[in-house]
């Protein structure tokens, strides 16, 4: 049994969407994860770190979880800005029994536990990209919120959390999340959303005690992080 990760599989099988705008990589790209998927096994675990599905709707997204629900090992799915789809996480369960997937759970206000670990995440927030004022704050604020309830939801266990955002981005400093991983003594956060070119300027190290790792789809050649085993 081995605890796995990856964000950003971006897929869109209702409907065509072109990727060559992420680079040239992201050609068949969807295959490219169906092979390296089969080497995970059934008991295995995987975190996607957000940005799972073009679909607009529940029912758009139902080939794209389908997809996930059929690749081996249980699948933990946060959200990410570009999830349309993402209504509440008890309508999207819903949806995964009406469907029958059942390999697909959601993290969000919560924690999941491998071994002595606690999984704990949230989208998270660009509070300088969007520029958006007090509505970007209110967002901001209740990314926070978010992921301290899902980190006090994990107890006393050792704490790994997953991001959609980035909370270290060139100059960019998320300065309250951080906080948040240096006093949970987080030892690991996995977070998506960049690609191409911008991974040049991701954080893949060490900052105040708490490892960081960009594990976007094409930053790891499509292919799932082993984190622990």
């Amino acid at each position: 049994m081995a605890l796995y990760t990856i964000g950003d599989l971006h897929l869109s099988l209702a409907k065509e969407k072109p990727m060559d705008i992420f680079g040239d990589r992201w050609q068949n790209h969807t295959e490219k994860l169906r092979a390296a998927f089969q080497n995970l096994r059934d008991d295995d675990l995987t975190v996607l770190c957000g940005d799972l599905s073009w679909g607009m709707n529940l029912e758009e997204t139902a080939p794209d979880f389908h997809f996930v629900d059929g690749l081996p090992g249980k699948k933990v799915l946060l959200k990410g800005n570009h999830d349309y789809w993402w209504t509440t996480a008890a309508k999207t369960k819903k949806f995964f029994a009406e469907q029958g997937i059942t390999t697909i759970d959601i993290l969000h206000n919560n924690a999941f536990f491998f071994g002595d670990w606690a999984i704990c995440g949230t989208r998270g927030w660009f509070y300088e990209e969007e520029r958006g004022g007090e509505h970007d704050a209110k967002i901001m604020r209740r990314e926070i919120m978010r992921l301290e309830t899902s980190l006090k939801a994990a107890g006393e266990h050792k704490k790994l959390v997953f991001l959609h955002y980035p909370p270290i981005y060139a100059n960019y400093r998320c300065e309250e999340i951080l906080a948040l991983l240096k006093e949970h003594e987080v030892s690991l956060c996995c977070y998506g959303h960049i690609h191409g070119k911008g991974c040049a300027w991701a954080f893949n190290g060490w900052h105040e005690g708490t490892e960081f790792k960009l594990v976007s789809a094409d930053a790891v050649n499509f292919t799932p992080v082993r984190l622990l085993f």
